[in-house]
């Protein structure tokens, strides 16, 4: 049995729709290329930066692997790899979970936070002037609202 859908049950979008479909993509691409690009000037990816920003506002600067893989829509092996790599660099220590002997923790060492703190006022300004400064405050508050419903927003996130 096929699960592809037929011709007659596709909704396929209509003229506005896919304009603002590409519109959107096309957004959400330049906006992601720009500021990575800007991080990777400071010696770092997106998702080294999603690690040390989340790992800094987490009490004691820690994490399990599951908490951390769940808040960057991760799977905890992809993670892990990652979390080796910049192990590797001094940014981040592991340590064994006290809660739960097969897991670990992820602990932002002394070297991550300092690269965090170099890097992040570059970031905040590639932000600002990639996508905020780009927008009027109403075009700002309607994209929060549009997230709260396509993807559940920063609460959801």
């Amino acid at each position: 049995m096929s699960t592809k859908p037929s011709d007659e049950t596709v909704r396929w979008l209509g003229p506005d729709e896919e304009r603002a479909w590409r519109a959107y993509r096309a957004m959400v691409t330049a906006v992601q290329a720009a500021t990575a690009r800007d991080l990777a000037a400071a010696g770092l990816s997106e998702a080294d930066y999603e690690v040390l920003s989340t790992l800094s506002e987490r009490p004691r600067h820690t994490s399990t692997l599951r908490e951390q893989a769940a808040k960057m829509d991760w799977s905890r092996s992809r993670l892990s790899r990652h979390a080796t790599r910049m192990e590797a660099r001094g940014l981040v220590r592991r340590a064994p979970d006290p809660d739960d002997g097969r897991g670990c923790l992820l602990i932002l060492t002394e070297q991550g936070m300092d690269t965090l703190k170099g890097a992040a006022p570059g970031h905040v300004a590639s932000v600002r002037r990639h996508f905020v400064d780009r927008l009027a405050p109403e075009d700002l508050a309607a994209l929060e609202r549009i997230a709260a419903k396509v993807g559940g927003g920063a609460e959801g996130a």
